[in-house]
């Protein structure tokens, strides 16, 4: 959930050992009870809609990926890349390139179709990693 959505509350009941271990894992990830609940429910009903389609923590958060390949950012970024590169069927481009199945692609693009903005950021944030990276290669090439 990105900052100022609007909440709405519901009351739910839940079994005395999961709304534990919800706490245990709150704890440990420093947050509420509601932050975690509210953030597995959306990307659980996320991969309701997008079979297929996972998430995995990393150093820059959460993260929507396709289930045993690369994080879904990737291959938008790449189907960017080729429609910008003149590919006249990108998901077929991409698919060659990155030999995952045509399949995989078109998920990862239906969910972007779906979700624009939480892949943009991720896709944003891939570039700055990137370009720091650069920078630190660079800055210890000239210092060797």
């Amino acid at each position: 959930m990105a900052g100022g959505k609007r909440t709405k509350s519901f009351s739910a009941r839940f079994s005395a050992e999961l709304v534990e271990k919800l706490s245990e894992h709150s704890g440990r990830a420093g947050l509420s009870n509601a932050r975690v609940a509210e953030r597995l429910i959306e990307e659980g009903l996320q991969m309701e809609e997008f079979p297929g389609v996972v998430f995995r923590a990393g150093p820059t958060g959460r993260r929507a990926g396709i289930a045993g390949g690369p994080d879904v950012w990737e291959v938008v970024r790449d189907l960017k890349h080729a429609a910008r590169a003149g590919a006249s069927d990108p998901i077929e481009a991409v698919s060659r390139s990155s030999g995952l199945d045509r399949t995989r692609v078109e998920l990862a693009a239906s969910f972007y179709a779906a979700y624009p903005g939480e892949v943009d950021e991720r896709i944003r944030l891939g570039e700055e990693a990137a370009a720091r990276l650069r920078r630190a290669l660079d800055a210890a090439a000239s210092a060797a």
